[in-house]
């Protein structure tokens, strides 16, 4: 299982678009800089190579306690041993520690290169909502954001060539 968090703002992530000739595109965006956080993680299990997607909101920034709970709740949903691919991130390290000290023996942590968020499929599902779905959208506010990045996913969770592409843009052989 890969694991990774992200955020996403009411700011639009301006990409170009097309408008007839002459017609340049105005887009409005409020000035908040209100932000929603999610923690995402792809799963491939081990006898029949299917990928499964799970992701969890916060509306503040995602700390350790946030990272033990939604592992926890991973392991309960696919009640085998979990093992976990990471960054380096300091708030994945504190989560690991901390579920070894509780005494999970049920999680298992491998730690990505420094610097190499290209080998997370993660990153390709972040970038598939961001880059893909939500680009140019301006939500009015927290909660319509919310609920296109929520679509967003389940689109991703129902097409399994997608999914299959998290691993391909990662270039990790399935």
């Amino acid at each position: 299982m890969f694991l990774d968090e992200t955020g996403f703002l009411l700011q639009p992530l301006n990409r170009r678009t097309w408008a007839p000739r002459g017609e340049t595109p105005i887009q409005y965006a409020s000035a908040r800089h209100d932000r929603l956080s999610v923690i995402g993680a792809v799963t491939l299990s081990p006898r029949r190579q299917r990928i499964s997607t799970y992701w969890q909101f916060y509306d503040d920034n995602v700390v350790a306690t946030d990272v033990v709970a939604f592992l926890r709740s991973l392991h309960r949903q696919q009640g085998r041993k979990l093992i976990v691919v990471l960054d380096r991130f300091n708030v994945h390290r504190k989560a690991t520690r901390l579920l070894k000290e509780s005494g999970a023996k049920w999680l298992s942590a491998e730690w990505l290169p420094a610097y190499a968020p290209d080998l997370n499929p993660v990153e390709a599902m972040w970038s598939c909502t961001k880059y893909g779905d939500l680009a140019n959208y301006t939500p009015d506010d927290l909660y319509e954001l919310g609920a296109e990045i929520g679509d967003s996913f389940v689109r991703q969770y129902h097409d399994p060539t997608i999914k299959r592409s998290y691993f391909q843009t990662a270039k990790l052989k399935l």
